[in-house]
């Protein structure tokens, strides 16, 4: 079970309804009942429409089409198993990322990906729930549950995510205030709703960080808006999900029920049960934990990951100075 802390809202509940029925029925817009089957995100199935990916009793869907658990759904000319989308089944997966690796379900250039650790399903998929960059370490959410992973990254929701960040470079109030009150970035204004110090001195300074949304890169382009750079990112919470000490790199494990009705009624959801595992499927589900080593984090050479150097930086073109070093805690 991940580990929860009281007194910080998840954010504010999305202006839809806030009921979760247990099943579903009826013309549907064909991006919310294949994300609820589990196919895949709503964003992955409008993309599969616009690319011509996908089909509807053997012609291409309008984008936002209604469809039903009857209707003949192919992909890329295979059939869909839409048995799934009656009822909503609501798992979530707390996945500690390591860095290099994806957050893509297949990767055109071969690099691993988050889904490859994961346990594999008989009739549903894991969604994330928003990406982390390659470089970028931490929490990452999946859910078997499209509307919950929909409700979770939508703008509307305001959810916000926690970070741990390394600064590397000059930073003062005057920064930290034009970060809060907010930053035009190429994509729109962007800003941080909340930011605590949390180590280190001179040019290597580590921050907590807050935000309610979670576009491309947002935290890195924010600092390097000032001119500063960003050394270590890690993301430590999610809503009301915190990332536990207890999970190394690399590992996952799956949230009990408490945890999943805290994050359910962070974005106006009911409680749903979490379908109970055969022993067969327990068993399995420890095999493929257990065979999860956890892995150390990508290290640079002659660097310790979560040191802060308290020198300022050689000169361009020399080696950084390996003394002179002082170990700050993780969060």
């Amino acid at each position: 079970m991940a580990s929860e802390r009281p007194g910080k809202p998840g954010g504010k509940s999305s202006a839809t309804s806030k009921t979760s029925p247990t099943t579903a029925g009826g013309p549907e817009r064909i991006q919310k009942l294949l994300s609820r089957a589990g196919v895949g995100s709503r964003r992955e199935v409008e993309s599969w429409v616009e690319a011509g990916r996908l089909t509807v009793n053997g012609e291409l869907p309008e984008p936002g089409q209604k469809v039903t658990l009857s209707d003949r759904i192919e992909l890329d000319g295979k059939r869909l198993d839409l048995a799934s989308g009656s009822e909503v089944v609501r798992r979530v997966l707390i996945y500690n990322k390591p860095e290099g690796e994806v957050t893509t379900r297949r990767d055109p250039e071969g690099r691993p990906t988050v889904f490859d650790s994961l346990p594999r399903l008989k009739d549903h998929r894991w969604i994330s729930i928003g990406r982390l960059d390659i470089n970028t370490t931490g929490l990452v959410l999946f859910t078997t549950d499209g509307e919950l992973a929909n409700r979770l990254m939508h703008p509307s929701s305001e959810i916000d995510r926690e970070y741990a960040v390394r600064v590397f470079g000059e930073v003062d109030d005057a920064m930290l205030q034009r970060l809060m009150d907010g930053v035009l970035l190429e994509d729109g204004m962007a800003k941080f709703s909340d930011i605590s110090p949390a180590g280190g001195s001179g040019i290597n300074r580590w921050f907590h960080v807050t935000l309610l949304e979670g576009r491309n890169r947002e935290v890195r382009r924010l600092w390097e808006s000032q001119g500063v750079r960003v050394s270590r990112l890690k993301r430590v919470r999610y809503g009301p999900i915190f990332l536990p000490s207890r999970l190394s790199v690399g590992k996952w494990e799956e949230l009990d029920q408490k945890a999943v009705d805290t994050l359910s009624r962070s974005v106006g959801l009911d409680s749903v049960a979490i379908p109970a595992k055969t022993p067969n499927e327990q068993a399995a589900l420890e095999r493929k934990r257990n065979k999860q080593p956890g892995r150390p984090a990508a290290r640079k050479a002659g660097s310790r990951k979560w040191d802060v150097s308290s020198k300022k930086p050689a000169a361009q073109g020399r080696k950084p100075p390996r003394k002179s070093v002082r170990s700050i805690k993780k969060s």
